[in-house]
């Protein structure tokens, strides 16, 4: 990449190109870049209106690309844009109700877009509200149970939404609950079997949740589980081979979850597993060039992964910053 970055997002464009965005190198950053699966080059596109990390990216039906808040120079942010692909260009669009980072934003059936809870500075969120792409307003809905911040949220088969664990007042999460974007209303499903935060969550062919690792109440968990939408019971699945926390985790062509990097406990890994849900089992495959966390993951039109930026090194400045020496600007394919 032209900059090094970690904390960033990376969404594919319509036209297959992939957009990263914002992050942090010991300073915030606004800068945007395209990479070309064609060429294998990166662009520097259109820079955002205001610099950012600890941000969520969502991919609208229009093709443009919604930013919401995150981390800003001086504040935690309230402030969203959009960026239009055929312009190479950022406008600013109405600010959420409430400025919040390590929040979720998800993509509903309707084409409106889903933000929950977080961290707004002094308090941890369980309200969520909804962004409309044909007005670009923003809209109060129904309160989570559960005040969280490093959840997951996956869209399952039938358009609910899956908030998964979290942390909130020192207390690391277990539970899980679905949103039902027809009442706007949350009801709690089963908990998990471990409580767990900065996990990832991926959905499988057949439609599953697959959750991976993350910090549990008191270590870096290499333990994964499977949610059942049709039973909302969590069963134990197979054991990662690292454990691990600031990963990423990528469903494949094959069906098969790719893990990569990673940190546990002063160690970086450049390692990277396979998750076979035919037999429920973890393979290790081959392992990136660099050892990197804090990294982007994502699946292009080739079928290959490309992996961005991240972190190899540990130097926490404060909370959800990291020393800029240690951070890349290196990108690999899987």
């Amino acid at each position: 990449m032209n900059v090094a970055r970690l904390f960033h997002t990376a969404s594919i464009l319509g036209n297959r190109k992939v957009l990263v965005t914002g992050g942090s190198n010991g300073g915030n950053l606004n800068s945007s870049e395209l990479y070309d699966p064609k060429t294998s080059n990166w662009i520097t596109t259109g820079s955002m209106n205001v610099a950012r990390y600890y941000h969520t990216a969502s991919i609208l039906e229009n093709g443009q690309i919604l930013v919401t808040g995150g981390y800003g120079d001086s504040s935690i942010l309230n402030s969203t844009e959009l960026y239009d692909l055929t312009t190479s260009s950022w406008t600013t669009t109405r600010s959420m109700n409430v400025a919040r980072v390590y929040h979720t934003a998800s993509i509903l059936g309707n084409e409106n877009v889903l933000v929950t809870g977080g961290y707004n500075g002094s308090t941890y969120l369980n309200s969520a509200e909804i962004y409309d792409p044909t007005t670009g307003s923003w809209t109060i809905t129904g309160n989570m149970n559960n005040a969280r911040q490093y959840h997951t949220a996956s869209i399952l088969g039938n358009g609910k939404v899956l908030v998964t664990g979290g942390f909130n007042d020192d207390s690391v999460l277990i539970s899980s609950e679905l949103y039902d974007s027809a009442t706007g209303n949350w009801i709690t499903t089963g908990s998990m079997n471990v409580a767990r935060y900065y996990h990832t969550a991926s959905i499988l062919e057949n439609g599953q949740i697959l959750v991976t690792g993350g910090y549990g109440d008191s270590s870096i968990l290499n333990s994964t589980e499977l949610y059942d939408p049709t039973t909302s019971n969590w069963t134990t699945a197979g054991s990662m081979n690292i454990a691990r926390v600031y990963h990423t985790a990528t469903v494949l062509e094959n069906g098969k979850v790719l893990v990569t990097g990673g940190y546990s406990i002063s160690n970086n890994f450049n390692s990277a597993e396979l998750y076979d849900s035919a037999t429920g089992n973890w393979i290790t495959t081959g392992s990136m060039s660099v050892a990197r966390y804090y990294h982007t993951a994502s699946i292009l039109g080739n079928g290959k992964v490309l992996v961005t930026g991240g972190n190899n090194g540990f130097h926490m400045i404060a909370p959800g910053l990291v020393d800029g020496s240690f951070t890349l600007n290196s990108t690999e394919l899987y």
